[in-house]
């Protein structure tokens, strides 16, 4: 086995628990953020269906006071509302949306980091 397919192996592995961790945090927390009628439309602007389980995850998972800077630039209605959305979760919420936004995160850019290293050929010897 190559170095490449073994790290590889791993970023697939920890991106598939991410997502099984995406399905969760999608059915626990923001299923219920989606219903309150104060947080229905505070959770940023959804591209493609379950986006906003992304920004959800993003405005728990991320320091309060990065997340606060880019809710006061214009891309604004991009995010979800931070301050309001830690105020209707709770700590298994909060800790739940971290492990999976990081995995996710973490794994991807790996994998994006893979391809390039190989496209350059670090891993062609």
């Amino acid at each position: 086995m190559s170095t490449f397919s073994a790290i590889l192996g791993c970023c697939v592995v920890v991106m598939l628990l991410s997502l099984i961790l995406y399905v969760l945090f999608g059915q626990i927390t923001v299923r219920k953020l989606r219903k309150n009628p104060e947080t229905k439309y505070k959770l940023g602007l959804e591209f493609a269906s379950g986006w906003d389980i992304l920004n959800v995850a993003q405005a728990l998972a991320t320091p309060r006071k990065f997340h606060k800077v880019l809710e006061r630039g214009q891309l604004a209605f991009l995010h979800a509302n931070s301050e309001l959305i830690a105020k209707h979760t709770n700590r298994f919420d909060r800790a739940l949306a971290i492990v999976f936004f990081w995995m996710f995160m973490g794994s991807a850019f790996c994998l994006i980091s893979l391809i390039i290293l190989d496209k350059i050929g670090v891993f062609s010897s």
